[in-house]
């Protein structure tokens, strides 16, 4: 499903150059559950950006789905991206102005399915997150584990190939958080990809390989329990 061969990104400004990604090697096969760790500022949410197809790599290739990307314009990857990618955020990034329904709605909206449809895909994954009793309620008057299974039923509600989580607990308590994790947890078993960055190591364990990034770098990778550099 995925695959980066010298994969580098670097932010430049007057001043200073920063590289946040440095030949990056990685491959990631459909149906994983990829967790991936490391200290603050060593290039996982750049990493996330990149594969999300949010933003484009300075040099190197990226395969996504047997295409080549690494040089794709924003609509291509707009394109590419609403149709297969589905993204989970720290901040959850609902519309305040729109309820549970409407935020859960919106993926489908860009993609153009038709009304009945759409109801009946949002009402099953409200129900599937436990969340459809609050689907008229709006964000702010739900508890950040509520807005989070809204996130989550946001990212999975077109059926994405692939399920992108940028520290999808760090804004909860831990029994919130488990929640989160059992969620995705369950979304892998019924095939999906996911790939998770985060700081807690009882999280990392639901993954099936670690990734431990440091300074742009990947500097190993564990598969149950065997680690390689």
């Amino acid at each position: 499903m995925i695959k980066t061969d010298g994969l580098k990104k670097v932010y430049t400004t007057e001043d200073m150059e920063t590289t946040a990604l440095a030949s990056v090697n990685l491959k990631i096969d459909q149906g994983e559950f990829v967790a991936i760790m490391g200290p603050s500022g060593c290039g996982k949410s750049t990493l996330l950006n990149v594969l999300g197809l949010l933003d484009n790599p300075t040099a190197g290739e990226y395969h996504f789905l047997d295409q080549e990307v690494s040089a794709y314009s924003e609509r291509q990857r707009a394109n590419l991206r609403k149709a297969n990618i589905g993204f989970v955020f720290q901040s959850f990034n609902l519309i305040d102005e729109l309820t549970v329904y409407e935020n859960v709605e919106l993926p489908l909206l860009y993609l153009g399915v038709p009304s009945r449809e759409r109801k009946a895909r949002v009402l099953e994954v409200l129900d599937q997150m436990a969340i459809a009793h609050r689907k008229g309620h709006f964000p702010q008057h739900l508890s950040g584990g509520q807005q989070q299974r809204v996130a989550v039923a946001r990212a999975v509600v077109a059926k994405p190939q692939l399920i992108l989580a940028d520290e999808p607990t760090g804004n909860l308590d831990s029994i919130h958080g488990d929640e989160v994790m059992k969620i995705l947890a369950g979304l892998h078993e019924d095939g999906a990809t996911i790939v998770i960055v985060t700081h807690a190591p009882q999280y990392a364990d639901y993954g099936t390989r670690l990734i431990h990034l440091l300074d742009g770098h990947v500097v190993t990778e564990n598969l149950k329990g065997k680690a390689t550099a």
